[in-house]
């Protein structure tokens, strides 16, 4: 990351961990708490989560399994957004709202300083756009900063325009926007993130389940379906490589840019370590070429 921290390329996702939906408290507690510990275990130190994840019940899951935190343990959180008594997304990007959402961030994980601070905005179109200018709500991320109160500052769900309007601000050490092996709308956002050596970490690098299911149906209302032409290419390149679908996924991640780094989340340990797995893989060129065709 930006202070010079160090982090493996494939990190642990802890949108998972509360109820259905991201939204109340997990069906099995403790199996939540084994789930982030084992990811310590098998090497994960970045961790991705935010308080809107919940709400609040990623982040105190994260203090009560793994704090006090190991040296090398980065977390990053995103802010810009809350939820409603329905379990909704709301954007919440004014800056009196930024700042209590960090203050919840620093209180409910134990922490003096956010090492990694997202602004989470509507430029890719999931989230819809609140009524604060993204030059606004970025002035807030960027004060917060220099309050010492945030390390690094990155962006997620952005346009290429809002990336380099906030690039000539301060430097931004990571983004966050969609993308998967199905879904590459921000191609011009990740090109950037690599010439620029930013770090490029795709939310929902499964497709929401998509890549890892059974079948080609979305499991959220976006996004393309899986057809089965494209199920029978990544089916035929996993037998290859005894793996399953979604490890093929995250090994064409990794492989697709320098700049990715990789947040698959689950609730299952066994699900863990299938995906940590996949870092092993190594895609030939054959393989590389029949991915790279699927989108």
């Amino acid at each position: 990351m930006g202070d010079g921290s160090s982090v493996n390329r494939l990190g642990f996702g802890t949108m998972q961990l509360p109820g259905p939906g991201s939204f109340g408290p997990p069906d099995d507690h403790a199996a939540a708490l084994t789930v982030l510990r084992r990811a310590v275990e098998l090497g994960v130190n970045y961790l991705d989560t935010s308080d809107f994840y919940g709400p609040h019940v990623a982040n105190d899951l994260i203090r009560e399994a793994l704090h006090p935190y190991p040296d090398d343990l980065v977390i990053g959180t995103k802010i810009g957004v809350v939820r409603d008594n329905w379990g909704d997304f709301v954007p919440a990007g004014a800056p009196d709202q930024l700042r209590r959402q960090v203050q919840e961030n620093l209180r409910r994980l134990g922490r003096d300083r956010l090492e990694l601070v997202y602004l989470r905005v509507g430029g890719d179109g999931l989230l819809r756009p609140g009524g604060t200018r993204f030059s606004e709500s970025f002035a807030m991320l960027v004060r917060l900063r220099e309050e010492g109160l945030v390390g690094d500052v990155g962006l997620s769900g952005v346009t290429l325009k809002q990336l380099d309007q906030a690039r000539a601000t301060i430097p931004i050490a990571a983004v966050q926007n969609r993308f998967h092996l199905l879904d590459r709308d921000c191609l011009d956002v990740l090109h950037r993130c690599t010439e620029e050596q930013i770090a490029f970490v795709p939310y929902f690098p499964l497709g929401a389940g998509l890549l890892s299911g059974r079948t080609g149906r979305p499991q959220l209302p976006f996004g393309p379906d899986f057809s089965a032409t494209q199920r029978r290419t990544v089916d035929r390149i996993a037998d290859g490589h005894d793996a399953t679908r979604a490890q093929i996924a995250i090994a064409w991640l990794l492989a697709y840019s320098p700049a990715i780094l990789v947040i698959p989340g689950t609730s299952s340990v066994r699900h863990l370590e299938e995906n940590m797995a996949a870092a092993r893989l190594r895609l030939t060129p054959a393989d590389r070429a029949a991915l790279d065709a699927l989108a």
